[in-house]
């Protein structure tokens, strides 16, 4: 089956499509950040207990890099490390997996979700001992890059029913 990428940058409304024989897979990297009113005593408590810095609009990291599939990231590390959501946008009630995507761009598989994740933390066994090499996880230097490997959908932005 032929694979056709989306790119979630352009393209964050929901999208359907019939008819076409082919794998719709999201591609991209993007952030989701919380407004930082609603930073509070347990965020940071994540943060100085367990090196998990969720993103706030007034601490924005720089992104260098486009992933394939798409990967959200809703928090950083010390380390210059990064957490993700892949394949949908961060919420706390989605199966998405999880991952960690360290300095070197080296993705891992972290837990089945979000809930599952934060549910390690508090544990003797950390996430870092779940840590498995995610090799399904591509890393380009922008979408240019990725288009030039792979066949990307391209919707006329009069077609799109997104709610920016």
């Amino acid at each position: 089956m032929k694979r056709i990428y989306l790119d979630r940058l352009e393209n964050r409304g929901g999208i359907g499509i019939y008819g076409v024989d082919a794998e719709l897979i999201p591609a991209g990297t993007t952030l989701y950040s919380m407004s930082a009113k609603d930073k509070n005593a347990e965020y940071k408590r994540y943060a100085d207990t367990y090196d998990l810095r969720f993103i706030f609009d007034d601490n924005i990291p720089e992104i260098d890099f486009y992933t394939v599939p798409h990967i959200d990231i809703f928090a950083q590390d010390s380390l210059g490390g990064l957490f993700g959501t892949i394949g949908q946008i961060t919420d706390m009630e989605s199966d998405s997996p999880i991952c960690y995507i360290d300095k070197n761009k080296n993705c891992f598989f972290v837990a089945d979700n979000l809930k599952a994740f934060l549910g390690l933390l508090p544990s003797e066994e950390d996430w870092k001992t779940h840590n498995i090499f995610n090799h399904d996880v591509t890393f380009y230097r922008s979408k240019a890059d990725a288009a030039r490997s792979l066949d990307f959908l391209e919707i006329p932005h009069s077609f799109e029913t997104s709610s920016r």
